[in-house]
């Protein structure tokens, strides 16, 4: 790399960047499985957390060493860091509480809902100009989240789909909150403190009699949580360094792609036709608000 090249500049690549975005899809939905199983097996979701977060400071720790160095971890936000993990975990401990109630794939559907809430939350929160155009495909994508959940008075006091939903709000809280810190933090802060904040969060759960003793199989499968969920955001930010947001990001609707398969192979589920056509409609309505996204973000500049 020549010297005045900086470690994170962006390199086009359209290709690479869609297959980076496809593995990460890929290790996302086995980190998915991999809670579920590990739920099955007894771990309580506080715990999955910490390993979820502890192990995956390997890749993100080698990551950061080999790109932009270690001194990319000092910060002078450690407040917008403390509001950015909270949110966050409040929706990953909401997402995989769904995930241990729901089949994978219903739970995975339902969490396409966060670019509906993150849309909704711009403009409250960030006093954003929400057009009709984008107001009209959040609405329709709600559409898609009711039919998803079959809004009957049985189905709608299901508490994974609750959970599924509060999940899909606090990872579009979390959004909103990177890209208010994202304006002066680099994106490996971000993914660190955030990791850190997830590992202690989960180790304060100890002292309360939150965990369980893993037997061998679950403690390498905790353990796996971390390395694939580390990875995968670690595909993440590559893929963005390859290809713009606008070419990458529909392709995270790959990840029910990848839900089903593995729901099908390890537990013998087959999605609802419900669960599928609501999911459709709400990954139009997202790509479609990304596409007005796009153009707005092109006028303003």
């Amino acid at each position: 790399m020549p010297a005045d090249q900086s470690p994170h500049a962006v390199t086009q690549r359209n290709g690479m960047g869609i297959a980076l975005r496809i593995a990460a899809m890929a290790c996302m939905a086995g980190l998915a499985a991999l809670v579920k199983a590990c739920a099955e097996r007894g771990a309580p979701v506080l715990e999955i957390i910490f390993f979820r977060n502890a192990f995956a400071f390997l890749p993100v720790l080698l990551y950061v060493g080999r790109t932009s160095g270690f001194g990319v971890l000092k910060t002078q936000r450690l407040g917008g860091h403390a509001t950015r993990s909270a949110v966050g975990l409040i929706g990953m401990f909401c997402g995989f509480t769904a995930v241990s109630m729901l089949p994978l794939t219903e739970s995975t559907a339902l969490s396409f809902a966060s670019p509906l809430f993150m849309t909704a939350l711009s403009a409250l929160i960030l006093k954003e100009v929400v057009g009709v155009h984008r107001w009209g495909a959040v609405v329709v994508g709600f559409i898609g989240v009711l039919i998803m959940v079959r809004p009957d008075p049985t189905h709608m006091a299901s508490l994974g789909t609750v959970f599924g939903l509060a999940g899909a709000l606090g990872a579009a809280g979390a959004m909103i909150a990177i890209r208010e810190i994202g304006r002066t933090e680099p994106g490996p802060t971000i993914v660190f403190y955030f990791t850190l904040a997830g590992m202690l969060v989960g180790l304060a759960s100890l002292p309360f009699g939150g965990w369980t003793i893993p037997d061998v199989t679950t403690l390498v499968m905790l353990v796996c949580t971390g390395l694939v969920g580390g990875t995968g955001q670690l595909f993440l930010t590559e893929a963005l360094r390859r290809a713009p947001v606008a070419v990458v990001a529909p392709f995270d609707y790959t990840q029910l792609v990848w839900a089903c398969i593995i729901g099908y192979l390890v537990w013998d589920e087959i999605p609802r036709a419900a669960t599928i056509a609501g999911a459709l409609v709400v990954a139009a309505s997202g790509v479609y608000i990304l596409f007005r996204e796009t153009r707005r973000l092109r006028a303003a500049r």
